[in-house]
């Protein structure tokens, strides 16, 4: 039987529930809450702006987004959003999904921490985009119903999602903390650790191997 909580129908296609089955081995109880929640998020966002957007391929953007801090997927060198996109590539193609269908959760997991860009692209896009952005930041908190949010929240609880989610993605990165210049995460490795310091754009322009 299909689950329906805030309006929204959780879609249980082969494809998302083998999907959800891997954020269930590898992730946990805070990645799973907290991605639902993103799902949710969105797609009541995108149904109250009469959005149209494919609900199945937010569902596995979202259940995606962030298991590239986990420690089946995180790469040496890459992102995490990188690293939670390409897992998200290769799941799909095994399932022989069109590539602009892939191309587009690639996307949304790849620029879910990009503000500024995110929120120009596809309705996929914007929505995974936002979602996080109400969750982890509680953007458009007052905007967004507050009946359908307590819904929400009792289906998937936050149980202390603002201490926790820090050291969760420090701990994703914490073995790559270059992969963070010139993006928000850069935040979450100056919290733990203070000293450290990346690359300076400027500097970089300045000690270019240019001669003039």
């Amino acid at each position: 039987m299909q689950q329906t909580i805030a309006g929204i129908k959780i879609p249980d296609s082969r494809l998302a529930k083998d999907a959800a089955d891997i954020l269930r081995e590898y992730g946990n109880d805070l990645l799973w809450n907290h991605s639902n929640r993103v799902f949710l998020f969105g797609a009541v966002n995108g149904e109250k702006a009469k959005q149209n957007y494919d609900l199945e391929l937010l569902y596995i953007s979202a259940l995606f987004h962030d298991l590239g801090l986990t420690k089946k997927y995180s790469s040496a060198d890459l992102r995490f959003e990188v690293d939670g996109a390409n897992a998200a590539r290769s799941f799909l193609q095994q399932y022989k999904i069109p590539n602009d269908s892939i191309q587009l959760v690639w996307d949304a997991i790849a620029l879910h921490t990009t503000p500024g860009v995110a929120e120009h692209k596809e309705s996929e896009v914007v929505l995974l985009f936002h979602g996080v952005g109400l969750d982890v930041m509680g953007d458009g908190f007052e905007q967004f119903p507050e009946d359908l949010r307590e819904d929400i929240i009792k289906a998937f609880p936050r149980n202390n999602f603002k201490k926790e989610i820090i050291p969760a993605f420090y701990d994703g990165f914490k073995h790559k903390p270059e992969t963070t210049f010139g993006n928000m995460k850069e935040d979450v490795v100056q919290y733990f650790r203070p000293e450290y310091k990346n690359k300076n754009f400027c500097q970089c322009i300045l000690h270019s191997p240019w001669s003039e």
